[in-house]
């Protein structure tokens, strides 16, 4: 005998929002100011809030190496601006490469990964496609 689970216990393709976002700009502090970007160039609104949990994705060419992998809690600024709780006083200079034309590389992202439990703000703009 074979169990067949329901189609609502397995979600196709489910998105999460607030989405990542390609970073134009970090500063050397505590908390550390990160500016960002839809697309590398023009200046997006990042649609986060505080209280979110964040992780920075710092490929190589883009200094600042030691924020790579990092998490910190976000706390707005404005639209495209906000700070993270982690410290980059001594790391080195965040840095956006020269790309050759036609090639844009791997982008320095900010990839949203959770909030503060007793918050949940932005729980109430996840999007799950349900039939």
């Amino acid at each position: 005998m074979s169990i067949t689970m329901p189609n609502y216990y397995a979600v196709q393709m489910p998105m999460f929002q607030p989405a990542m976002r390609n970073i134009l700009s970090i500063t050397q502090g505590n908390p550390a100011l990160i500016t960002t970007t839809f697309d590398g160039i023009n200046p997006g609104a990042h649609n986060y809030q505080t209280g979110l949990i964040a992780r920075l994705i710092i490929p190589d060419g883009f200094g600042m190496v030691r924020a790579n992998q990092l998490y910190g809690t976000v706390t707005l600024v404005n639209d495209t601006q906000f700070t993270i709780s982690i410290d980059t006083t001594l790391f080195d200079p965040f840095v956006v490469p020269t790309f050759q034309p036609g090639n844009n590389g791997t982008p320095a992202v900010v990839v949203p990964t959770g909030e503060i439990n007793e918050l949940l703000t932005e729980a109430t703009q996840n999007v799950l496609p349900y039939p």
